[in-house]
């Protein structure tokens, strides 16, 4: 059981470096907004609507990395398909070139450090998964959400994009279940070189 103040603590440490890596990587932040918009149409943000903390839902921001409109497009899996399924396709065509760049580099989910300051999102947590996913949940996967979302976690240092759902929510439920401040450390660390050596998250 996760006490109040364990939570508290995660917190402030979320928001001091949140704040921290926000101010220092503004200027590019400025320079990716321009690259995605010489690159194609549309904003340069994207949002989605995500299943955060008690289940709850908010919105999520990215750097857009497919063409304008390219999410309606997809279809949720069915039931039999749930388990094996996986997001991340390299080959996408519906992904820019600029928005190639950004998932290897991980660098689309800068503009989720804001979403960390705001308090709906946690540096390390769960990935908040999308409704239509969520729904296909079956009642202990909801145990993913007793934990704040985060821009990385144990699945995104596990395999990331390679994993299937059912992989990924194992290690979403295993972080949950032994979560501390020691393994946030460790997890962030672990992510600065999966990071550097280009294993972009979905």
């Amino acid at each position: 059981m996760v006490k109040p103040l364990q939570l508290a603590i995660k917190r402030i440490v979320d928001l001091i470096l949140a704040l921290i890596l926000a101010l220092v990587t503004l200027p590019l932040f400025v320079v990716i907004v321009v690259a995605i918009r010489s690159d194609s149409e549309g904003p340069a943000l994207f949002k989605q609507t995500r299943i955060g903390y008690l289940g709850r839902p908010f919105t999520m921001w990215k750097f857009r990395t497919m063409r304008l409109g390219a999410e309606r497009e997809w279809q949720p899996p069915k039931p039999d398909e749930f388990a094996q399924y996986r997001f991340q396709d390299a080959n996408d065509a519906r992904i820019t070139k600029i928005g190639l760049w950004l998932r290897k580099t991980s660098l689309d989910e800068l503009p989720q450090l804001y979403n960390v300051i705001a308090g709906s999102m946690s540096l390390v947590g769960p990935r908040p998964e999308i409704p239509e996913m969520v729904a296909l949940y079956t009642g202990p996967m909801h145990r993913r959400h007793q934990m704040k979302p985060g821009i990385t976690g144990l699945a995104q240092i596990s395999g990331r994009g390679d994993l299937t759902t059912a992989e990924s929510i194992t290690w979403d439920l295993n972080y949950v279940e032994h979560w501390n401040c020691w393994l946030d450390i460790k997890i962030l660390w672990w992510t600065l070189g999966a990071v550097l050596h280009g294993q972009g998250a979905h």
